[in-house]
């Protein structure tokens, strides 16, 4: 199972270095913008482009407690197929 707390904060130290990958596993990658990314064949449930998600938060604290945010990571994952809770 996914953690929404979780998937935030790596998409926030993504910032600046690429893409997020998530796998229905819980794991995450840093990825170039563009990539298409699989993990033992299998591709990710979702690709976050952080600037966009959490830039424009101050503090990380900001972000991980954000209604707007955390419903639209939740949706993304769902919409997926995938399995996620708030933490």
């Amino acid at each position: 199972m996914l953690h929404t707390h979780a998937i935030i904060k790596a998409i926030w130290d993504a910032q600046g270095y690429g893409n997020l990958a998530v796998w229905a596993d819980g794991t995450t990658s840093i990825i170039a913008p563009g990539e298409s990314p699989k993990k033992d064949g299998i591709a990710p449930l979702a690709i976050f482009k952080p600037i966009p998600l959490v830039a424009g938060f101050p503090m990380l604290d900001f972000a991980i407690h954000d209604p707007d945010l955390l419903e639209q990571i939740e949706t993304t994952i769902r919409e997926a197929g995938g399995d996620i809770e708030r933490d």
